[in-house]
């Protein structure tokens, strides 16, 4: 399996959204290997990419990806 960046990851995660959430979990449990390999604790997406960029949109993914063990912040 190939190793992907946060970055690339995190990219993957936005066209899993764009995409109804095609394969969504797959792409979490990259991120969460990516993330462990760079020794970073948090994903930070921008808003202006998410599907639903509301309170309740960011809300809702935060916890969705905190079950699965990412913690999730928002860049400005």
């Amino acid at each position: 399996m190939n190793e992907l960046t946060v970055a690339e990851a995190t990219e993957n995660i936005y066209a899993s959204l764009r995409a109804d959430n095609a394969d969504l979990d797959a792409h979490i449990a990259t991120l969460k290997a990516a993330l462990a390999r760079e020794g970073k604790k948090q994903a930070v997406f921008d808003p202006a990419k998410l599907a639903q960029n509301n309170r309740a949109g960011r809300k809702l993914m935060q916890a969705y990806f905190r079950q699965r063990g990412i913690s999730v912040s928002f860049s400005e």
